[in-house]
Formats: C-alpha cells, sequence, structure tokens
C-alpha cells in the first residue's frame, strides 16, 4: 500500500513522491496496547452482565468496541501530530515519522468510526452503539482537542473515555445501565489520573516542550504527588464496592483489598520522592503497578463471577 508522504511528497521536479505504508503502521496507528485494554475491560462487562449473549454476537460486540477503539486512537494522532513530533515517547508513531499522512490517518479514523458504531447497533442493540459513539466523540473531541491542551485537569475529565468500555460490554449483554455498571466505570476512572500522573512526571520535559498542560508541569510535583495520594486511596476503595455491593465475593474483596493497598504503598513512594528527582524511579514503579492493577482487578471480578456461576449452576443440578 502507497501513501502520500506530507514531509516529502514534492520532488526536486515538482513531482509526487510516494512513500511506503505497511499494514503494521496502520496497525500502531490504533494505538494498540491502549486497545488491548479497552478490550480486556469491555470483556469484563460482558462477562459479569447479568444475562447471556451468544457467543458470536459477543465475538462481533467486542471486535466492534475494539475497533471503535482503535478509530479513537487513529484520530487522537491524527490531531495531535503537531506535538507527537516533538515528544520523545511519541517521535516514532506514524504521522511523525512520515510513514502515513494526516489525511489518511483522518479519513481511516473516521470510517473505521462509522463502522464500529453502525454494525454494533445492527448486530448487537443502539444503547451499546449509543455509548461506543459518545466514548470516540469524548475522546477525541473533548479530551484531544478541547481539554488536553487547556487544563491540568484534562486526565481526570478525559480519563471518562478509557472508563466507559466496561459500561459498554454491560449494556451489550443488557441492553441497559445498572449501578453495578457504574461501578466497573468508576474503577477505571479514579484509577486513571494517578496512573497517568505518574507517566506525566517522568515525561514533564516532553510535556513542557509541547506546552500540554500535565499537573507536574502547571501546579508542580508536590500537588501532582498529593494528587496521585488522594486518587490512590479513592481507587483502593472502589475497588472493594463491588463486594459491598453484593455483585462480588469477600474472596474477591479480600484480593482487591490487597491490590488496594499495593496501590497506596506505591504511591507514598512517589508523595516521598525527593522534589527534582531525576531517575523517578517510585514514579516509574507506580506506573507499572498501575498497569497490573487494572488488569488484575478486572481478572478478579471475572473469575470471580464465573466460579459464583459454576457453584451455582452444580448446586442447582
Amino acid at each position: 500500500m502507497t501513501v502520500i508522504d506530507n514531509h516529502d511528497a514534492i520532488g526536486s521536479e515538482g513531482g509526487i513522491r510516494l512513500s511506503e505504508a505497511s499494514a503494521r503502521d496502520f496497525f500502531e496507528l490504533l494505538k494498540p496496547r491502549v486497545m488491548s485494554l479497552v478490550v480486556f475491560t469491555a470483556l469484563a462487562g460482558m462477562v459479569l452482565g447479568p444475562g447471556h449473549i451468544n457467543p458470536v454476537i459477543g465475538f462481533i460486540a467486542i471486535l466492534c468496541i475494539a475497533v471503535g477503539a482503535g478509530a479513537s486512537g487513529a484520530l487522537n494522532m491524527w490531531y495531535d501530530a503537531d506535538i507527537d513530533a516533538v515528544m520523545s515517547r511519541t517521535a516514532k508513531r506514524p504521522i511523525p515519522a512520515g510513514k502515513i499522512t494526516p489525511e489518511e490517518a483522518l479519513s481511516f479514523g473516521l470510517i473505521l468510526s462509522a463502522f464500529s458504531v453502525g454494525i454494533l447497533g445492527v448486530v448487537v442493540n443502539w444503547l451499546s452503539a449509543g455509548l461506543l459513539a459518545f466514548t470516540i466523540f469524548f475522546y477525541v473531541v473533548i479530551y484531544t482537542m478541547w481539554l488536553k491542551r487547556s487544563t491540568p485537569q484534562n486526565i481526570v475529565i478525559g480519563g471518562a473515555a478509557g472508563a466507559f468500555p466496561p459500561m459498554i460490554g454491560w449494556a451489550c449483554v443488557t441492553n441497559g445501565v445498572s449501578i453495578e455498571s457504574v461501578v466497573l466505570f468508576l474503577i477505571t476512572f479514579l484509577w486513571t489520573p494517578a496512573h497517568f500522573w505518574a507517566l506525566a512526571l517522568f515525561k514533564m520535559r516532553d510535556y513542557g516542550a509541547v506546552g500540554v498542560p500535565m499537573m507536574p508541569n502547571v501546579r508542580g510535583e508536590a500537588t501532582t504527588k498529593n494528587q496521585i495520594m488522594i486518587y490512590a486511596v479513592l481507587t483502593a476503595v472502589i475497588g472493594v464496592v463491588p463486594t459491598t455491593l453484593g455483585f462480588a465475593s469477600t474472596v474477591y474483596g479480600a484480593f482487591a483489598g490487597c491490590l488496594g493497598i499495593g496501590f497506596i504503598w506505591y504511591s507514598l513512594g512517589v508523595l516521598r520522592m525527593p522534589e527534582g528527582d531525576e531517575k523517578m524511579v517510585p514514579a516509574k514503579k507506580l506506573f507499572a503497578f498501575s498497569i497490573l492493577y487494572l488488569f488484575a482487578i478486572f481478572s478478579a471480578l471475572m473469575a470471580d463471577h464465573v466460579i459464583a456461576t459454576l457453584w451455582f449452576a452444580g448446586k442447582v443440578s
């Protein structure tokens, strides 16, 4: 497949020079690591939702949610191409690397958005499709185009976009929204600030260079550390709420409590980190643990639900 390279499109004699773009380049445009998290939490919502969904329909639903998440990533990279080219963490992304043009990224993202929402609505239900459409809109327009470059609260408010997938998965099964799905939403929503601000602490120079008002750059390290601590405590609390509401067992609650203590422990390490520490080891450890935390908490919820279902089925039979 060939695409026009914006940086080198016009040759010395005024002709158009084409550059090669592989399928891998377009796949990278979808932010596959973020997509994997979206798919995983959406799957958790589907597993936990009361009721039954045909496995084929369920697979199509997960595929649509994944494509919708990828479309959001492509549109985010299209809009943020200017700052991605400056930041070391993102400079090798397909658009700043000259592998894909912004125009193609925009078209790619819009087509995938329409495809994912339309198919989800027709095959599954229109509530889940509407939630997916709102999630794409929120991430691209509210977060990427507005919040990201205008307020240090960008991650707090914008984090809602990443928190919707389990609610979408739940809606795929139930065609509704409930207090349980809201709790699943809140787990990711409250987890997001500590996760991203840990990253922002050891990437302050990158964000400062492009003028993105991340919390450490605008309010300073001390305020960021305090905010991380607050959200770590809130995350630990919401993690055990499924047990208090009765849709998870006490075994899950104990496991979630231990994970929450770990989250607070690593956040305390960040809180005690010396001002101006260039190595930022505690922040990097918190960032790594936060990823483990989210996968572990949703894995535990699914395992707990499956075990409870099998146990109940065995007693009934």
